[in-house]
């Protein structure tokens, strides 16, 4: 079974960057991509995701809140944290 991965980063490119270093592990399923907390929650109501790599500060809704949610409603995700600071 695949671990599957969501991205959240308000960088396109650095979000393109780290999907196609991700994609090369075969045991790797990036299932989504998001540019701030909000759409990420979106994104996790519509599949499974097992991983997410999330940036800490974004536009709209920022890593630690967007975090705070989802860990609420899905304990069991895995969180990584990024930041550029």
């Amino acid at each position: 079974m695949k671990i599957r991965v969501a991205l959240v980063d308000d960088h396109p490119m650095f979000r393109h960057a780290l999907r196609m270093m991700l994609e090369k592990d075969s045991r790797i399923d990036v299932v989504g991509e998001a540019g701030d907390g909000a759409e990420f929650l979106q994104l996790a109501t519509k599949q499974p995701i097992d991983v997410v790599c999330m940036d800490i500060g974004m536009p709209h809704m920022n890593g630690v809140d967007a975090t705070r949610r989802i860990k609420a409603s899905n304990p069991d995700i895995k969180v990584i944290a990024l930041s550029a600071r």
